[in-house]
């Protein structure tokens, strides 16, 4: 794959929903109501606050994450990243590129750190790549998140300086 990422335009947000609305559906991974609507799903991935990116390839968005300070005041030089990758491209390096992008990002941006604040404990494949981006795991939240198949599990806050 031939990965590029851009800003997210408004014309985006139809591949957009359409790679959010399963993740989000499933229940699995994102701390959003499974049945949120589409309304607020876009208020929510494309808020002012945020700065939004699609990663594409060949021209089809691929992947989608943003970027947003975790914290108001004092503390808002540590910021926050959602990720989602296309079902299909999958296990292709889509997040992994979108990692190095939003650590690109952020240090322009002016952020000192990048901070995770709910990864679930079961996403395995999350977890391995945010280490091998250089986080770790500064915090347990212990069973902090209802997964629909495993029930109770716990999160982990996951922290890198940038």
């Amino acid at each position: 794959m031939n990965v590029t990422v851009r800003t997210a335009e408004v014309s985006d947000w139809p591949a957009v929903w359409e790679m959010l609305r399963p993740v989000f559906r499933s229940g699995e991974t994102y701390a959003v109501a499974p049945d949120i609507s589409e309304h607020d799903a876009r208020n929510y991935w494309l808020a002012p606050s945020r700065r939004t990116f699609v990663a594409e390839d060949e021209g089809a968005v691929v992947g989608t994450y943003y970027l947003a300070a975790n914290f108001d005041g004092n503390a808002d030089h540590i910021c926050n990243c959602g990720y989602v990758t296309a079902a299909a491209a999958r296990g292709r390096g889509v997040a992994r590129r979108m990692l190095a992008h939003s650590l690109e990002a952020a240090r322009e941006a002016g952020f000192r750190a990048m901070q995770y604040n709910c990864v679930v404990s079961n996403n395995l494949s999350a977890i391995a790549l945010w280490k091998s981006g250089g986080f770790r795991i500064i915090a347990t939240l212990p069973e902090a998140f209802r997964h629909p198949a495993d029930g109770l599990v716990d999160a982990y806050v996951m922290w890198k300086q940038l």
